[in-house]
């Protein structure tokens, strides 16, 4: 077995360099595939395996029982043949009796080829469960593999693993082409019948608060934290934040000199709006800030505790605390966790602006 094991040594050393597989591991698993070929080739439940690391080869052996009559081959041993291994057995006793190459037989080697595939198999699936529960809710930074002209859905390469992209986890239109190099957002990450299996998302809210997590030093060291995210992907995204030193604007922090900061992250993001807003515990404020870019008269909470308030803006800026299709409005309430009834402060809502300001939004804040 000699030249053989040689080769798959050889191969081991370069599997644990390419693919990461520990050496260690797969020779483990060898041995133990062969042990179980060669207790169903030889019927013998007693078979061993293991490396010699000086000769550099797999060695096997069979234990088999002294006796003064062999009846059955596999198991059994003629006590002088014994007393070459063992000069002080005797009848009774029981001695490994080493294996050569041509001994094994097509059976043997083909059940050792099958199972030592499997053990590089079963190495690499927990190399890849290992790699992306390291990268859980994390962003990552991936390359694209390759694109179902179909489906769109793009093959991402995330380190040494394979990850799908959905066509509706991507951002808007966006189009990849193979060898792209894009960051997406490690959501979920679970044990398939087919593999470890990694959901990856590039709409996902938490996405550009890795981002900005990234790209704001500020955010990184805990001076400035992100409060709440909303966003619709794509089109645009509300990011509440509040600094944690009275020396330090959250918000100035995370556009950055002259807007280079988030400018990096609107482009990452195929150009949608981003709003960065100043987070308060008082709600007034908060809710107040996230309807920016539009000016706030008053907000009046509902007293039953209810969550739900009215805000007042001026006439002029009705359609921009508005937004388009209500979107402006719908995002502020996904990150203040606030039903909003916007009204103008003439109190005239016009027909447009009184349906887009009854939207209702009473979802909960992203963290």
């Amino acid at each position: 077995m000699s030249e053989e094991d040689i080769s798959i040594i050889d191969a081991l050393d370069l599997l644990e360099k390419e693919r990461g597989i520990p050496k260690d591991y797969m020779i483990d698993q060898i041995c133990k595939a062969i042990t179980t070929a060669c207790k169903n080739s030889y019927d013998n439940d007693e078979a061993s395996v293991h490396l010699n690391e000086e000769k550099n080869e797999f060695e096997v052996f069979l234990r088999k029982e002294v006796v003064d009559d062999v009846a059955v081959p596999n198991c059994e041993i003629l006590l002088e043949k014994a007393r070459r291994i063992d000069p002080t057995c005797v009848v009774g006793d029981k001695v490994s009796v080493q294996l050569h190459t041509k001994e094994f037989g097509r059976i043997a080697a083909h059940q050792a080829r099958g199972v030592i595939r499997q053990g590089i198999r079963a190495g690499e699936r927990g190399l890849m469960m290992r790699e992306f529960e390291s990268k859980h809710q994390e962003l990552v930074s991936a390359v694209v593999e390759r694109v179902d002209p179909r489906s769109g859905a793009a093959t991402l390469m995330i380190g040494k693993s394979e990850a799908m992209l959905p066509r509706s986890e991507m951002v808007g239109e966006e189009v990849f082409h193979e060898g792209d190099h894009i960051k997406v957002y490690v959501v979920d990450v679970h044990e398939t019948d087919k593999g470890p299996h990694a959901i990856i998302s590039r709409t996902h809210p938490d996405l550009v608060k890795r981002l900005f997590e990234t790209e704001v030093p500020e955010i990184y060291d805990g001076t400035v934290e992100i409060k709440a995210v909303s966003r619709e992907a794509g089109s645009r995204t509300k990011l509440a934040v509040l600094s944690n030193d009275p020396a330090v604007d959250a918000v100035g922090a995370c556009i950055g000199a002259r807007g280079g900061r988030v400018g990096t992250i609107v482009d990452e993001l195929g150009g949608e709006k981003i709003d960065i807003v100043e987070y308060s515990d008082d709600p007034k404020k908060f809710i107040a800030s996230a309807l920016s870019p539009a000016n706030v008269v008053s907000v009046e909470l509902a007293e039953d505790g209810s969550h739900a308030c009215r805000v007042t803006v001026p006439d002029s800026q009705l359609s921009l605390a508005i937004g388009n299709k209500g979107q402006n409005a719908r995002l502020a309430a996904k990150l203040t966790g606030w039903k909003i009834d916007i009204k103008p402060e003439s109190g005239f809502f016009g027909e447009e602006g009184a349906a887009a300001a009854q939207e209702p939004a009473a979802e909960e804040p992203e963290a």
